[in-house]
């Protein structure tokens, strides 16, 4: 657990800062073991004698083979265990052909694995046309599916016709289930018993749990025959024996004669199922062995195991190669969609309440199961990671490694998985485990080695190079009892003054660590640990700085804390390039205005980027130019020339208005030609006081736009009198005054008599009498 922590570890810090990609050579950790040492990845191990420097530890030998290469080992001594071959035991192609139908390639191979370096290989696959089915049909007889009953007993022949126009051989089978025999869910009544039948007209067959009605056969005359026989039962509640009967329809393959080819079981239901744990209401405690315990009648009672677990039938289905179909009614379909995500290679439909379309429903659930693919190990030893990369149609860009490979919408097209192995830890022997398909009866066995040893061949017994006091094995000498050193050269002490003096030889000074700490004190010498080194082993060779992850830069080696560059690199960590590829702008280095360090412009003042191409301020940076050019009637050539930082100055004949202004008088610009600054400047065109413009400018509008509102307002006023008028007038005209007499008035009347004309009238009365 440990080594794949380190492992684990060692890969993170290699792949901190920047994409790590399987393949590159990650970052080593020394070990003082050749064995050890090319466990761990990046790693080889340098078998030549000399190859140490005295004081050197033995876990110098191990470095990566880069490394050990810059300090001279030779190439035939590098012990570096590469990628093995894939070793095929078995890899017969694809074929169809009923006689020797292969569906997935390879077979059988053998492959030899480094610790944490990924191998990765190819799994093909390609359904095989007209491959036999078995169909097992397993049917619910309580008494809700009596009008179920009469349809299956004449769809032998519907279901056989349609599963033809997938494959040429077809087997077909018939189960059926109620419960158990026992209360609560039976009545042991026995009138009841014998006729469970919730009344007295019907006559129902006693219940069970599950009976295996018809084994599976070619012959759909026989499976007509075999249903039209069958009796609809009864039990007391809701749920149904389902799992148990799914459970022994697919552990009693003798009894079932199930075969080896495509295997498909139908379940069907109006009603949800027991579970495990439900056997205890009728006082079975016992889980369910996942045996078959089948009689020879074909009629299994119950009563002995509890209901078994979802996760035990699932586990049951892909051990066997079982593709399930749940036909359920619409009202209980959540419940068995539910059940479905929790088995692999199961689908639900609907069924309509007389079962009339389960023809149709098997088919298209068929078509469903096998559009998908899923490939999973099985087996594989814990030390071992197995992960999946499907290349398979509507997954193209599915780039992440998954653990398990799965391909959907496949029809007949030939389907390509890359499988990864990626060990963690030495296996202590030779493993081998599988890669199926679910619901596919074939698979791909694998056995693992992994590489844990080195091979440096038979040690030499006490060679000169040992001193005689020992032997060697790839380069390290096992001194013989009481000596020590890198050639076995020194006798160990044992008494206390030689002790002291020798440990004191290790010392930078009195009071200090022996070999700082950081090694062992042999011979009256600093051996040093890992990545330590100098005389006392004060010098840490992996303290240098990093840059891009790298130590050093990858361009240079750690010496003591001070990184020693090579190809010509500078800087602290090796940082800078010699190139200056990154500096270059049209031909120009820097646009002329910086200095190329590291590969990267060092921009002068007053410019920036990457090119330093571009002017931080330069209005600003430049005005003192253009005041000395400006203000000055006969300027001074050298001190203009400080201000405008040697720039190309030009006056521009007229007025301008350009980019920058100075004094509210002259305008200028400046621009960079060829790495030459050129500024150009110019007097502003005159312009009258903006504020006294403005002011007037507002005032009149105000002004202006009240008189036109007066004048609008006038004459609007004066349409109103006029309009108004005219309506008067309009109405005058219009109206008229008749007079009319009232008949019921009569007006007063007044006579009056003139004394002075009494006379007269009487003298005219008298003359009208004559």
């Amino acid at each position: 657990m440990m080594k794949a922590i380190l492992i684990a570890v060692t890969v993170f810090f290699h792949c901190f800062g920047e994409r790590c990609i399987f393949g590159q050579e990650p970052l080593c950790q020394s070990h003082s073991s050749c064995a050890e040492c090319i466990r761990s990845p990046g790693c080889a191990w340098c078998t030549q004698t000399d190859f140490l420097k005295p004081g050197e530890s033995n876990e110098r030998r191990c470095d990566s083979p880069k490394s050990l290469m810059e300090r001279s080992c030779k190439g035939d001594h590098v012990i570096n265990p590469g990628k093995h071959p894939l070793t095929f035991v078995k890899n017969s192609d694809l074929n169809s052909n009923h006689e020797n139908v292969v569906q997935l390639k390879p077979q059988n191979i053998n492959i030899t694995l480094r610790i944490g370096v990924p191998f990765e290989f190819k799994v093909e696959f390609k359904r095989a046309v007209g491959y036999p089915i078995d169909l097992y049909y397993l049917m619910d007889l309580s008494y809700s599916m009596k009008d179920d009953l009469e349809q299956i007993k004449t769809l032998g022949q519907k279901i056989l016709k349609k599963l033809k126009d997938i494959t040429d051989t077809v087997r077909i089978g018939f189960g059926s289930f109620v419960d158990k025999e026992m209360l609560p869910y039976v009545s042991l009544v026995k009138a009841r018993r014998k006729n469970p039948c919730p009344n007295r007209i019907d006559t129902c067959q006693p219940a069970f749990s599950f009976k295996n009605v018809l084994p599976l056969t070619h012959d759909a005359r026989e499976f007509e025959r075999e249903v039209s026989k069958q009796n609809i039962s009864g039990n007391l509640d809701a749920p149904e024996a389902g799992l148990d009967a799914i459970m022994q329809a697919v552990v009693c393959k003798d009894k079932i004669k199930w075969g080896n080819v495509t295997r498909i079981l139908v379940y069907t239901s109006d009603d949800t199922f027991h579970m495990a744990g439900d056997g205890r209401l009728g006082g079975v405690f016992q889980p369910h062995n996942g045996q078959c315990h089948l009689p020879e009648n074909g009629s299994y009672n119950g009563r002995a195991y509890d209901y078994p677990s979802v996760g035990h039938v699932s586990r049951v289905l892909q051990d066997n190669n079982i593709q399930l179909i749940f036909a359920v009614t619409e009202d209980i379909y959540p419940e068995y969609k539910a059940l479905s995500a929790l088995i692999p290679q199961s689908v639900v439909g609907v069924l309509k309440n007389d079962s009339s379309n389960v023809v149709d429903l098997i088919s298209e659930a068929y078509g469903n199961l096998s559009s998908t693919l899923v490939l999973e190990q099985e087996g594989a030893p814990k030390e071992l990671d197995v992960s999946y990369m499907s290349t398979c149609k509507g997954n193209q860009a599915d780039t992440e490694w998954k653990e398990k490979g799965v391909c959907q919408g496949i029809k007949h097209e030939q389907i390509t998985f890359n499988v990864r192995l990626n060990a963690s830890a030495c296996l202590k022997e030779p493993q081998t485990f599988r890669i199926k398909l679910q619901g596919i009866n074939e698979e791909v066995k694998i056995t693992v080695h992994t590489e844990c040893h080195c091979n440096c061949g038979v040690p030499e017994i006490y060679p000169e190079h040992c001193s005689s006091k020992g032997n060697l094995s790839c380069g390290v000498c096992s001194c013989d009892k009481g000596y020590l050193g890198q050639r076995c050269e020194c006798e160990q002490q044992s008494d206390a003054d030689s002790i002291v003096n020798m440990l004191a030889s290790c010392r930078p000074y009195n009071g200090s660590l022996v070999c700082s700490g950081h090694g062992i004190c042999e011979c009256g010498k600093c051996v040093c640990h890992g990545h330590y080194s100098g005389k006392f082993c004060e010098c840490d060779d992996n303290s240098c700085e990093y840059h891009n992850s790298l130590l050093c830069n990858g361009k240079g080696r750690c010496k003591c804390g001070t990184c020693q560059c090579t190809s010509n690199y500078m800087g602290s960590a090796c940082e800078c390039s010699p190139s200056q590829d990154k500096c270059m702008k049209d031909k120009m280095l820097c646009s002329g205005q910086g200095k190329c360090t590291c590969n990267r412009c060092q921009c002068n003042e007053g410019f920036k980027g990457e090119h330093c191409s571009a002017f931080t301020d330069e209005c600003t940076h430049l005005k003192g130019c253009v005041a000395c050019h400006v203000e000055a009637g006969t300027p001074d050539t050298n001190d203009c020339a400080a201000k405008c930082l040697n720039a190309t100055v030009s006056r521009l004949d007229g007025t301008h208005e350009l980019r920058c202004t100075y004094e509210a008088t002259v305008s200028y610009d400046v621009k960079l030609d060829d790495g030459k600054i050129v500024l150009q400047y110019a007097d502003l065109p005159r312009s009258v006081d903006k504020t006294t413009l403005i002011i007037g400018i507002s005032v009149s509008s105000i002004i202006l736009i009240g008189i036109i509102i007066i004048i609008v307002y006038r004459g609007l006023l004066e349409l109103y009198d006029i309009r108004e008028y005219q309506n008067f007038v309009k109405a005058q005209k219009q109206t008229e005054w008749k007079e009319v007499q009232n008949p019921l008035f009569k007006g007063a009347t007044t006579t009056v008599y003139n004394p002075l004309h009494v006379k007269d009238e009487n003298e005219k009365e008298h003359s009208d009498l004559i």
